[in-house]
């Protein structure tokens, strides 16, 4: 088997001596898992022999199936196709981006008595110089012995390195370990500039996404490096991005790219647009096909592809949290597994919208709603490419001219009508030790039910909050200073704040009890007067206030609530918050009553 291996082939990866092969053969001796923090994806330590040496390597996650598939062994052959050579303190790190496990070898005991491959001590290992130095450390690290001080060494990838950028890293090697490295990557979108005002400062942002053959990554800059770095960046350009540059575990609620980190852009970040295009990609997607979309979970984020049907008119709505007017186009997708699905955009994307009828759409970066069965939004991530010339378009488009045009199409939300569609949606009435028993809220969905119940305690304290005056915001307020609340959402400042309920009660039936939380509606028909009203009497009169609260214990009420997983504390719990309550009916629960009876033949 010996004959198989490139012997010499890992010292010429990070030496250059020799003449390294382009795929070298190797042998894979060791496997493990490596553990990480909570929430990212596994990674996986290899170690490789080419007989003379053995070198410390690390599995790209997109890699990862050759493991998770039970093709990589302990004893197999592999021929290296893409790896990322780097050098910390005496020691050697690969990153196999890319690998073919030559199964029809077999596995065997180690070959030979290889030695580790390590820095000698004449040798120089200094990093080639780049335009900018940086002698700090960026990104969080966990706990260690010794500050790694890390070396960008040769690399076999498609993309060949410019002469003036030295070695180029691929963003899937990066991580906060990373010292000294230069990326070179197309920006796949770009944001507007966002900004924020609240109690602790202002300030304005914008993020790009940013792709090379080996991944995908989200960068941001914060204040003056949005200022200085917004214009540079153009949607489909490609760019050398030059630490220092933070790298640091990626928020997730705010990104739908499939990386564990991100990078934040500092002051002395380098970008610079690239002349040569070569080695990187246009965009990566990961298609579901409109007729799987029933199996797709709801807030999942996904790429689709399909024929534009049908085009909306634009239309404006009013954010509930913004207060600001948004423009959006309903566009009707349809594809070869004979579905159709209706797609939201926004924004400038929506008003600017000029594509003809029945080309091929890509999008990416979309959010599945459950909406009328299934429906789709693109997200202000997210991007989509018209007519792209990929295989996926060109065989959509061959099918639409050859029999699509003229097929009929299923919709998602035809599939969804017995759910009560038509009536909207219809809530099953539980008893308290149902619910409980039931898990309601337990699942990642909100569940809906109703349930008759009898308030028997309400907490008096917080039982309201300064709300902003403005109509339709009903966002906090602070008190900056006497007769003056400031609302940050609004930006504008108010002499009185307007109180709203925001309240918690104890409820029971006949099986058990339970905690409600309810909002300001439901507080004024329980309580028979507004919140701002209240105030002024527990400001005023105590006692007639502790009376409004004894009145509103022990009344009936037909309860309509949603139960949904919550976080408190560090702690899990479920949250019931009621959406609406109404007196009991007396006819209609006579009645209820009346077809109970005869279920018994009595």
């Amino acid at each position: 088997m010996a004959h198989h291996i490139n012997q010499g082939a890992l010292s010429a990866m990070f030496t250059g001596g020799g003449t390294p092969d382009a795929q070298p053969v190797v042998q894979c001796v060791q496997i493990k898992p490596l553990v990480g923090q909570q929430g990212t994806s596994e990674r996986y330590r290899v170690v490789f022999s080419d007989i003379r040496n053995f070198c410390q390597s690390m599995l790209a996650t997109q890699a990862n199936h050759v493991v998770t598939d039970g093709k990589l062994k302990k004893g197999c052959f592999v021929r290296l196709k893409s790896f990322q050579a780097n050098s910390y303190k005496g020691k050697r790190i690969l990153i196999v981006l890319d690998l073919d496990v030559l199964e029809e070898l077999g596995e065997c005991e180690k070959i030979g008595e290889p030695k580790t491959l390590e820095i000698s001590q004449d040798e120089d290992v200094k990093p080639n110089p780049t335009t900018i130095s940086s002698g700090g450390f960026y990104g969080s690290k966990p706990e260690q012995k010794y500050q790694p001080q890390q070396q960008s060494l040769p690399s076999r990838t498609t993309a060949p390195a410019s002469s003036s950028h030295g070695n180029i890293y691929p963003i899937e090697a990066l991580s906060p370990y990373a010292n000294k490295w230069t990326i070179k990557a197309r920006c796949t979108n770009k944001s507007e500039i966002k900004t924020w005002h609240n109690k602790n400062g202002e300030g304005k942002l914008f993020s790009v996404n940013l792709l090379d053959e080996s991944g995908e990554i989200k960068a941001t800059g914060f204040n003056d490096q949005c200022d200085a770095l917004y214009e540079i960046f153009h949607e489909g350009g490609v760019y050398y991005i030059t630490s220092p540059c933070r790298v640091q575990l990626a928020k997730k609620q705010f990104t739908n790219l499939n990386n564990d980190y991100e990078l934040n852009f500092e002051r002395d970040t380098l970008v610079e647009k690239a002349e040569e295009q070569d080695g990187v990609p246009q965009v990566r997607f990961n298609f579901i096909n409109i007729g799987d979309l029933q199996s797709v979970e709801k807030d999942s984020v996904i790429d689709t592809i399909g024929i534009l049907k049908e085009i909306g008119e634009t239309s404006q709505i009013v954010s509930k949290t913004t207060s600001k007017p948004y423009d959006k186009r309903e566009l009707t997708l349809v594809d070869n597994t004979g579905y159709s699905v209706r797609l939201t955009i926004w924004g400038n994307s929506a008003a600017s919208f000029d594509v003809v009828p029945e080309s091929v759409i890509a999008f990416k970066g979309v959010k599945v709603s459950d909406f009328g069965g299934r429906s789709l939004s693109l997200l202000s991530s997210g991007s989509m490419s018209i007519d792209p010339d990929i295989d996926e378009a060109h065989k959509l488009k061959g099918w639409y001219d050859a029999q699509g045009r003229s097929d009929t199409f299923a919709s998602h939300a035809s599939m969804s009508a017995g759910i009560g569609a038509a009536g909207g949606r219809t809530d099953a009435s539980k008893t308290i030790i149902q619910v409980k028993e039931e898990n309601l809220g337990m699942s990642e969905t909100t569940d809906y039910f109703t349930t008759k119940a009898t308030i028997i305690y309400i907490k008096q304290d917080n039982v309201s909050y300064a709300a902003c005056a403005s109509p339709d915001c009903n966002k906090k307020v602070i008190e900056q200073e006497p007769g003056q609340w400031r609302c940050e959402k609004c930006d504008k400042t108010f002499p009185k704040p307007e109180y709203r309920y925001i309240m918690s009660l104890n409820v029971s039936d006949h099986t058990g009890q339970i905690w409600l939380s309810c909002f300001d509606d439901v507080g004024r028909m329980i309580m028979g007067m507004g919140a701002d009203q209240l105030n002024e009497l527990k400001d005023n009169d105590d006692k007639a206030a502790g009376e409004i609260f004894q009145e509103a214990n022990c009344q009936t009420y037909i309860f309509k609530c949603r139960a949904k997983m919550d976080n408190f504390q560090d702690q899990q719990r479920v949250r019931y918050q009621v959406s609406g309550a109404s007196p009991l009916n007396y006819s209609n629960e006579s009645t209820k009553l009346a077809n109970l009876i005869k279920l018994y033949n009595i």
